[in-house]
């Protein structure tokens, strides 16, 4: 039984508003921290169905103030390539350890951020190249599975689109558009897996208005934000969750 208590909400609504100012200025690489940080108050399905209608309403609320200004090849691979990633989690969702899939997505993250660095910095002299179209595929599978089973789905779609070398707005409008379909794609088998429940929706209730405060703050901060900073910060939160990522597979 959830009770909604102090300790609730006080690592709730901090949490929440985290994974609203991702989704709506950085990507939403960050927003899967929200996931872990409710299932040290809930069991972990239960955080996942907390969070997913949570995602979704930041998804509606940043989808208009990005509207078209995606890149469609790079979404529509990602999108295509997603939804065998979702049914492949659904069907082994309560077979599968996690822990496995976190890992390798972490480890992915923080090599792809040396590389790029170790580029910038000249340390090579290959040149910075985007993906074949099969990694778009690639990248939306894996985020489909990821994102079914810990709402993890942001780190593998930052490491193909920040090598397609889009614009900061290209980019973070791509991102939009994808989770939002993708998590609407997790909608059915969530619901067929008994993953939301009477408590799950009340708890949404009370954090609605959290979520989509932290996904406003999210599109003034990308608007304010210079391209170059935008892509430091960015690079900066892919590394933080491929090691938190890491951290709790390890753990």
């Amino acid at each position: 039984m959830l009770e909604f208590n102090i300790a609730f909400f006080a690592l709730a609504i901090p949490a929440v508003m985290f994974a609203g100012v991702s989704k709506g200025g950085f990507g939403s690489g960050a927003a899967f921290a929200a996931t872990p940080i409710l299932a040290l108050v809930l069991p972990p399905s239960m955080a996942l169905g907390v969070m997913l209608p949570l995602l979704m309403l930041a998804d509606v609320t940043t989808l208009r103030a990005f509207w078209r200004q995606w890149d469609w090849p790079c979404a529509r691979r990602i999108i295509l390539g997603s939804v065998p990633g979702v049914v492949l989690a659904g069907a082994i969702y309560k077979a599968v350890d996690p822990n496995l899939f976190r890992l390798l997505i972490g480890v992915i993250a923080l090599a792809f951020v040396g590389w790029q660095l170790s580029l910038k910095a000249r340390l090579f002299r290959f040149r910075a190249r985007p993906f074949a179209p099969s990694g778009g595929y690639l990248a939306g599978g894996v985020a489909g599975f990821t994102s079914f089973i810990s709402h993890a789905g942001g780190p593998p779609v930052a490491v193909y689109l920040l090598a397609e070398g889009l614009r900061k707005t290209t980019y973070q409008a791509t991102t939009v558009l994808c989770f939002w379909v993708i998590n609407i794609l997790k909608v059915i088998p969530y619901t067929f897996l008994g993953i939301f429940d009477r408590q799950t929706l009340l708890a949404d209730l009370y954090l609605a208005p959290f979520i989509v405060i932290g996904a406003l703050i999210g599109v003034k901060a990308h608007r304010m934000m210079p391209e170059r900073l935008f892509f430091a910060v960015t690079y900066l939160l892919l590394t933080l969750t491929g090691a938190k990522l890491i951290w709790d597979a390890l753990t």
